[in-house]
């Protein structure tokens, strides 16, 4: 009787909504993406020791050591399989993962880390910024709430600014450079191409989409922050620039044949994201 009484309640309720003339409730938002972003394609190398292994858009870099790999950013939650095969083709296998970095904890770039984590028993190090998005799984960002999440991913190391992560033969140098996030890393290494020394600057996006730059209540020193990072680019060992979404220095990994048509100096990398803040605070000056 009392499940009958339950029912009947509930069907009263939904059938006054529906009298009410009350509207129907929104769909969920999808997180939707480039093309590019969800491309796969072929590993590229980028010098003697690095590979890309990410897609045609989003770079997901591979370094291999004398003690094992370590990965650099994996793309959106979907890539997770496809960084796994990667790694396997190029005769890493899972528990020979033993590091995974990052650049930010966007879902575009820190999407599949978390199954790739479980995968492959690797370490993951971020910087604490980094990490409490990440193990929210980028959710209250400062600047999208809720509309990018992505599986939690547990951070295994705090890193500091200026702090050197080891691994083998590699020493990985982490530069904070907040703006996009508030904590965006550029990371650089030395490594050879040909058997000549190579300094490669995986340098985070500098940029700041649709954010609010005046008065943003969540982030009050967010141009400071940007003018800081913008100079620390320009300091940075930088033979060889490679940034998340492949296209912002001048890479095109669909293109087998020649990947990078359009090399950029770190300098140069962020002088033009310099120019478009300045452009965007005018505009938001104006009311634009």
């Amino acid at each position: 009787m009392f499940r009958l009484l339950v029912l009947a309640f509930l069907l009263l309720c939904a059938c006054g909504s529906v009298a009410a003339g009350e509207p129907v409730l929104p769909q969920a938002k999808a997180y939707t993406t480039p093309d590019a972003w969800r491309q796969p394609v072929a590993p590229v190398r980028i010098a003697d020791h690095t590979w890309q292994i990410g897609t045609a858009g989003i770079t997901a870099l591979l370094v291999k050591t004398s003690e094992g790999a370590l990965l650099i950013d994996g793309g959106l939650p979907q890539a997770a399989d496809m960084l796994l095969a990667h790694l396997r083709a190029l005769g890493v296998a899972p528990g020979e993962l033993k590091l995974i970095l990052a650049s930010h904890a966007h879902g575009d770039h820190a999407g599949p880390l978390a199954a790739v984590q479980r995968a492959t028993g690797a370490q993951v190090v971020n910087n604490a910024e980094s990490a409490v998005l990440m193990a929210s799984g980028g959710s209250n960002d400062i600047h999208f709430g809720d509309d990018i999440l992505y599986p939690p991913v547990q951070t295994d190391r705090i890193v500091h600014d200026g702090e050197v992560v080891v691994l083998g033969d590699m020493r990985l140098t982490a530069h904070f450079i907040p703006g996009h996030t508030p904590g965006s890393i550029a990371w650089t290494w030395d490594d050879t191409r040909d058997g000549k020394p190579l300094h490669v600057a995986y340098v985070d996006s500098l940029t700041a989409p649709g954010y609010r730059l005046i008065g943003n209540l969540r982030y009050p020193r967010i141009v400071d922050d940007f003018r800081h990072s913008f100079a620390t680019v320009r300091a940075l060992p930088c033979d060889l620039l490679v940034t998340p979404h492949a296209d912002a220095s001048g890479w095109d990994f669909a293109d087998a044949a020649n990947p990078h048509s359009r090399p950029m100096t770190c300098r140069a990398y962020a002088d033009a994201a310099e120019a478009r803040l300045d452009a965007q605070l005018a505009a938001e000056r104006s009311g634009k």
